[in-house]
């Protein structure tokens, strides 16, 4: 059996952990798989072995989640404990005052913003914790340019699912939502069954 075959029989709902716009997560023992859901997933992957691959020349890489996999289909890295939510939402981290925030990921952070137009540096999400829990950047391979020249259009269009924190129809619990467009009136939240 193929590598790839393997991690792929591992993608199953006992497995899954989160979602996102273009990639669907699932946690076996200490990695993560992350499955593509659309080509900007891809791209995002690219992205974060480029942009770690980098950081590691810069002697910046321990507070960064490495790519041990990529092919078209998946991402492969290792599994840090998610950061906890807020009301049922990830939050705005603060890059300056968070305790957990190390030094050398403060420059990693700063590196991937200034010369690898790195976005997103805010959100809970994309963070998990180590054993001594610092923060760990575990999602970081979008771009500006991806965000505003790709992301966004389809994002618009309905084609790619914006967040919005809404009441989902069936349980209940104001969540946050995965929302196509304007138009979408599925305001059900993934635990309910909307993906």
């Amino acid at each position: 059996m193929k590598i790839k075959d393997k991690y792929i029989e591992l993608c199953v709902e006992d497995n899954f952990i989160g979602i996102g716009s273009t990639r669907k997560v699932y946690k076996y023992n200490n990695i993560v798989i992350k499955r593509f859901l659309h080509p900007i997933g891809y791209k995002q992957g690219l992205n974060e072995q480029y942009m770690y691959d980098f950081l590691e020349k810069e002697g910046l890489a321990e507070h960064v989640a490495k790519v041990t996999y990529l092919d078209q289909q998946m991402l492969i890295q290792p599994y840090f404990k998610p950061l906890p939510l807020e009301n049922g939402c990830s939050y705005e981290i603060n890059l300056i005052h968070d305790s957990r925030l190390t030094d050398d990921l403060k420059d990693a952070i700063h590196l991937i913003d200034s010369k690898l137009d790195g976005f997103d540096f805010l959100d809970s999400g994309n963070y998990g914790l180590d054993d001594k829990g610092n923060l760990i950047l575990i999602d970081y391979g979008m771009t500006k340019k991806l965000y505003e020249n790709e992301w966004v259009p389809l994002a618009e269009s309905g084609i790619l699912p914006q967040i919005f924190l809404n009441k989902c129809i069936i349980c209940g619990l104001e969540k946050e939502l995965r929302m196509y467009g304007d138009g979408d009136s599925d305001h059900r939240c993934i635990e309910c069954g909307k993906e």
